[in-house]
């Protein structure tokens, strides 16, 4: 079964990656991988108050190749004719398969410039981590952190490292940089212990999960993909989004004790077990992880599911729901639709790795427009998040936006869902005069994948072409 792929975040890494290309997993090298996810920097765009950016402008923050160019200062308003007209050819397309939903909007007038099934639920594989990246900034500050603590366990000798639901906290030994930018560090927080300790030996590590709840695997989840190159078990307490070491390419089959054998490790070794930290257990040490922007950027830019997941179960906890794949669905669902934005009721994970995901396609592009808006100007971080086409995350790879879609190269970012199939795009857009677009497309009946999200890319380049009146 085909998940979601992840690519590099910087042209530099342009030519490792291709000589990578022929290692990968499901398309990816481990290795590409690995520097992908230590070379990102977040973007961290600021807040518009008045107009929405143009895509040139977010580019341009993403350090984006010169020569694109910066939309008009009053470009020409689309028509719902001429958007029909350019897309009735690249719609016809028979790798799309026999279901398509869509919708195209004028990003400066919110006004619907097609419309195409949009109230029916699709499954909207990784498009649905717009909708999870939407929820977690609505209930969180973008500075805000999460915390791993140890307390002092119920015998000597034994501590109790108590996860907080971080996704990146990393096991990178002294010295190493974290495989993710901004990481909080298992070193740190040994060193910490350390000296609470006052020289004491560790010689029993409990970990406490019990921040989540529920299976650690969502309904529709193939028994493959825990663990795999893209998923693991979900669990409040991980090192390195689920690895048992930063540079891994499968992730652990026991990610919580993963995070266990990193602290005893770097505490000089130790027994680990789970358990639960007792009610009074005075804090050793503590370690925070990076902002909730940088968390959503990273989730975004590489597609990774298991800090999708984390930060959805954030998004329960934040609405006094259980941390479970039920109640992460149920408080995401809550929040979006607090800001006017209806998923319906058929999302069960924070990722869209679940095949039994489903939502209406409207809530893709619904998303994205309230990110422009001056209102929900705290979801910016969902923007800068995106991929841009030919240049960085997932819109960076060798069948994506070439030949006759090369001319959306730089003009398009936006973040992708690919599963079995499904192929998915959804984000914003420069048309031809310099308009602002927003758009959604999903294919959820999609013959084969490879030429399914080429299809899809060629609905894309058909606005980016086309002045649309």
């Amino acid at each position: 079964m085909a998940r979601p792929n992840t690519k590099p975040v910087t042209l530099a890494l342009l030519v490792l990656a291709l000589l990578l290309a022929g290692v990968g997993y499901f398309g990816v090298g481990a290795g590409r991988q690995f520097a992908a996810d230590r070379s990102f920097r977040p973007v961290r765009v600021p807040s518009p108050t008045a107009a929405p950016p143009g895509v040139a402008a977010l580019l341009s923050a993403a350090s984006a190749p010169p020569t694109q160019s910066r939309p008009a200062a009053n470009p020409p308003v689309p028509t719902a004719a001429g958007v029909a007209a350019a897309l009735a050819g690249p719609l016809g397309d028979p790798e799309l398969g026999s279901s398509v939903a869509g919708q195209v909007f004028d990003a400066r007038t919110g006004a619907l410039l097609f419309d195409r099934r949009s109230q029916d639920s699709v499954a909207p594989a990784s498009t649905a981590k717009l909708l999870t990246a939407a929820a977690v900034l609505s209930v969180y500050a973008p500075t805000d952190r999460f915390s791993t603590r140890v307390v002092a366990g119920a015998e000597p000798g034994t501590v109790v490292l108590v996860g907080g639901g971080d996704p990146t906290l990393s096991a990178a030994p002294a010295g190493q940089a974290p495989r993710y930018a901004g990481a909080a560090r298992i070193t740190d927080l040994a060193s910490r212990v350390r000296t609470a300790l006052h020289g004491v030996e560790v010689q029993q590590v409990v970990v406490d999960g019990s921040a989540f709840t529920g299976p650690g695997a969502a309904p529709g989840w193939d028994p493959v993909d825990t663990p795999s190159a893209y998923a693991s078990l979900i669990t409040a307490a991980m090192v390195d989004a689920g690895r048992d070491r930063a540079d891994d390419e499968i992730r652990s089959a026991e990610p919580d004790l993963a995070a266990g054998n990193a602290l005893a490790d770097a505490l000089g070794g130790a027994s680990v077990s789970l358990g639960s930290a007792p009610p009074d257990g005075a804090v050793l040490g503590q370690v925070h992880s990076a902002p909730v922007d940088v968390l959503v950027e990273q989730m975004m830019r590489s597609s990774d599911n298991v800090i999708a997941e984390v930060l959805a179960r954030q998004v329960a906890i934040a609405t006094h729901r259980p941390a479970s794949f039920a109640g992460a669905a149920e408080a995401v669902r809550a929040v979006l639709a607090d800001a006017g934005i209806d998923i319906g009721t058929g999302m069960v994970d924070g990722s869209g790795l679940s095949v039994q995901d489903r939502i209406p396609a409207a809530a893709l592009a619904g998303t994205l427009l309230a990110s422009l808006g001056a209102e929900h100007s705290r979801l910016r971080p969902l923007l800068s998040g995106l991929s841009i086409a030919g240049w960085d995350g997932t819109l960076l790879d060798e069948d994506r936006f070439s030949g006759p879609a090369a001319i959306a190269a730089g003009m398009v970012r936006a973040k992708t869902g690919t599963l079995t199939g499904v192929s998915g795009m959804a984000g914003l857009l420069t048309d031809a005069d310099g308009r602002l677009l927003v758009f959604s497309f999903v294919a959820d009946q999609a013959p084969s994948e490879g030429p399914s999200r080429i299809a899809v890319d060629n609905l894309v380049a058909a606005l980016v072409r086309c002045g649309c009146r």
